[in-house]
């Protein structure tokens, strides 16, 4: 029997949104205060919300059951499926001793922390956001700088503070294209709105981590660094995101990042390196004591995966994928069911066996296998102890989708959306904590978007604001909501071996979260009435695109084609690999 839902059980749209707000107000005192394990923070927070759906919202049992076990099956794939697949690649890197190689050959251009973590948790984590998001880059780089020597808490707390520059932009733009969708805007004026937002942080996000590492003195002693590695990133944020569209923008800034702190780093260094307290300050850069061929042999694993995750957000071959294995399972008693402003919600679960981004990291960990020179056995072996190793983080990142779900199939999640709407001329700036409470909620800038973008348009319009700066400060606020998410914090204490320990890293983030979204907030309140030029000009009506047609596939022989050229790539990369790495150092 289908189920109404009800956003404003209470007839007052404060008092309901208090309650709704119960689970969240709740989370944040286990993960803050209490310091709880993430799992049993995550159960708890299910058990309250369901309790509130039912007994407050009306919701039937049965509805908010099935709601929360269609978010768990959604955590468990794919989102699960990239953070376990991300490590195994990681740890058999390290099983094999290539690892070692990658230390050394990145000590040789820099010893500093500081740098190493410019270099990986900002401008790499951001080429892999770019490509694959949804959780992966995070779970590479955090475990890349532990495996380096960095404190687990720290490359954990900055892996998921450098992951904010380009979330918006994630997974091949796949936020920005939803929030034109659902919200019926441009998608190509939210692109270059928030191309207009995200570069004044991104530019200063690289100083921000060093000044957290090490201190405000310490921090700018590398300010030309900083300046280098956030500028080139900004600077082709900003070209890409308002002249290309939101599909290159991450890995375009990334890979500028990357070549040009590379090179500035051969002409500039800091006069004393920065290390760790407990470590042994260094004497200078490490000699490189490997030939390049054994350096490029180590890294051709994470230059693989690249491909990969690059290859896997090609529509084309995405569709291609999804034709061979794409299995849609209706969730029975639940799809269709719960009615949202007179439309049933669906209830179908994507079981997307090949084109889900755990997948591309599947293939690439399997094909490294043969790079690394190790046996399959012992690959196997390393498989093995990944899984055992997260067993609870998956646990974990399940449960904390499931209350995703039953937040938003109840009503409570629009509940908050509303009591957002109420602030009147003061929106703008609310328009970000609310994206920054809807990431926080799914883990997912996409989600968030999807679930408050039409709100976010709707408001705008009734307040006289100009709906593309609220939907892009909804995309904008969001992304500072990742490192405090508790599907972040899964994947990030997974990835550093802190399972149990997410409320140290929620600690270590919250404030950082909070300042970042401030920003992006008054950046909405100047852009709606102060500086409205800077506001894109688009057509209002008529210009997104619909939905069936942003997912329609391309026919298979076209994803095909694009796929066997990738494939040969990354065999050409094998190959090399394997010849070269086998000479001995100079």
């Amino acid at each position: 029997m289908p189920w109404n839902m009800v956003t404003d059980p209470f007839g007052s749209i404060g008092l309901s949104a208090l309650i709704a707000a119960l689970p969240i107000i709740y989370l944040f005192w286990a993960l803050a205060y209490k310091r709880m394990k993430g799992h049993w923070a995550a159960m708890s927070a299910v058990a309250i919300a369901m309790a509130i759906s039912i007994f407050a919202y009306g919701m039937p049992i049965k509805y908010s059951a099935l709601s929360t076990f269609y978010g768990m099956l959604f955590g468990l794939w794919p989102v699960a499926w990239i953070v376990v697949t991300a490590v195994f690649l990681y740890n058999l890197s390290v099983a094999t001793g290539q690892f070692e190689i990658i230390k050394n050959s990145l000590a040789s251009i820099t010893d500093d922390r500081r740098m190493q973590a410019l270099l990986i948790a900002f401008s790499f984590g951001s080429f892999i956001e770019g490509a694959a998001g949804f959780g992966t880059p995070v779970a590479i780089t955090a475990a890349m700088l532990a495996g380096l020597g960095f404190n687990p808490l720290y490359a954990a707390g900055l892996c998921l503070l450098a992951n904010t520059a380009p979330v918006a932009y994630g997974a091949i733009g796949i936020p920005i294209i939803v929030a034109g969708q659902v919200s019926g805007i441009d998608t190509m004026a939210i692109s270059q709105m928030v191309g207009r937002t995200l570069p004044f942080l991104s530019v200063l996000i690289p100083l921000y981590l060093v000044v957290l590492m090490c201190g405000l003195k310490k921090g700018l002693e590398v300010w030309p660094a900083c300046l280098v590695s956030g500028g080139s990133f900004a600077l082709a944020q900003w070209s890409t995101s308002n002249y290309l569209g939101p599909m290159l923008p991450d890995i375009i800034a990334s890979l500028a990042s990357i070549v040009c702190l590379t090179v500035f780093l051969r002409f500039w260094h800091p006069k004393q390196s920065w290390c760790f307290a407990d470590e042994k300050p260094s004497e200078g850069r490490e000699k490189l004591r490997f030939s390049g061929g054994q350096v490029f042999r180590a890294w051709a694993p994470f230059l693989i995966l690249s491909i990969f995750v690059a290859a896997w957000g090609v529509k084309p071959i995405k569709a291609a994928l999804d034709q061979i294995a794409l299995f849609k399972i209706t969730i029975a008693g639940l799809d269709g069911l719960v009615i949202r402003g007179g439309k049933p919600m669906p209830a179908v679960f994507g079981f997307n066996l090949l084109s889900a981004a755990g997948t591309a990291i599947l293939f690439a960990g399997l094909l490294s296998i043969l790079v690394m020179g190790a046996s399959f056995s012992q690959g196997m072996r390393v498989l093995g102890q990944t899984f055992k190793t997260l067993r609870w983080p998956v646990v974990t990142i399940s449960v904390i989708l499931g209350f995703a779900y039953i937040m938003n199939f109840s009503g409570m999640a629009i509940t908050l959306g509303n009591a957002f709407a109420t602030t009147g001329v003061l929106f703008p700036f609310f328009a970000a904590f609310l994206g920054w409470v809807g990431v926080f909620m799914t883990g997912s800038d996409t989600s968030s978007n999807a679930l408050f973008g039409k709100l976010q348009e709707v408001t705008a319009a009734k307040i006289g604001v100009d709906p593309v700066v609220t939907v892009a400060a909804n995309t904008s606020g969001g992304v500072c909501g990742k490192m405090i998410s508790p599907q972040s914090l899964s994947v990030a204490t997974a990835a550093v071996g802190l399972v149990g320990q997410e409320a140290d890293i929620f600690r270590f983030t919250l404030k950082h979260s909070i300042i970042l979204t401030t920003v992006i907030g008054v950046f909405a309140m100047l852009q709606s009435y102060v500086i409205k030029w800077i506001v894109p000009v688009y057509a209002k009506a008529g210009a997104a695109a619909p939905a069936a047609a942003a997912t329609s596939p391309a026919p298979s022989s076209e994803g095909l084609t694009y796929l066997a050229l990738i494939l040969g790539l990354v065999l050409a990369v094998m190959i090399t690999a394997r010849i070269t790495g086998k000479a001995k150092a100079a």
